[in-house]
């Protein structure tokens, strides 16, 4: 795709500090480095986000992420803890809209990333959550 930053460290146009390449993706290191060794995973083919992805790109992209992720083990033993994110699209987060997944490997408590879950779980009736859940069935169906 044109102008797309993550299009173009695969073309090899823009340099990119790698960590692993294949015939489907490349992983290398983020530019800001939340913390040593965050790496991004994309796929070569130019996928938006994770909506676009079929069946078969996903498999051989999440099919990857455990070599990375043992890597980063091995390369940083005082990691202690590993964060996989994927946002998609921009009120999640996303900023590069060429499907990317970060792997931020964890030094401690203080580390400059924190993920925050509130617990709306008074909010829901077990009815509603029923309701929820078979709406979500349905269209996994499809």
């Amino acid at each position: 795709m044109e102008n797309c930053i993550f299009c173009k460290i695969v073309q090899g146009e823009i340099p990119a500090s790698k960590v692993y390449e294949d015939e489907k993706v490349v992983a290398f290191l983020d530019l800001t480095q939340t913390t040593k060794g965050h790496t991004l995973l994309i796929p070569k083919e130019h996928v938006a986000d994770i909506f676009e992805y079929d069946d078969v790109l996903a498999g051989e992209v999440f099919a990857r992420i455990p070599k990375i992720a043992r890597a980063l083990d091995r390369a940083f033993p005082e990691m202690c803890g590993l964060n996989i994110l994927n946002n998609n699209r921009e009120v999640a987060y996303q900023s590069v809209f060429h499907s990317h997944i970060h792997l931020l490997p964890r030094y401690s408590e203080e580390d400059d990333f924190n993920i925050h879950f509130g617990d709306h779980s008074e909010d829901f009736t077990n009815e509603e959550r029923t309701n929820v859940a078979e709406k979500i069935a349905q269209e996994v169906e499809k």
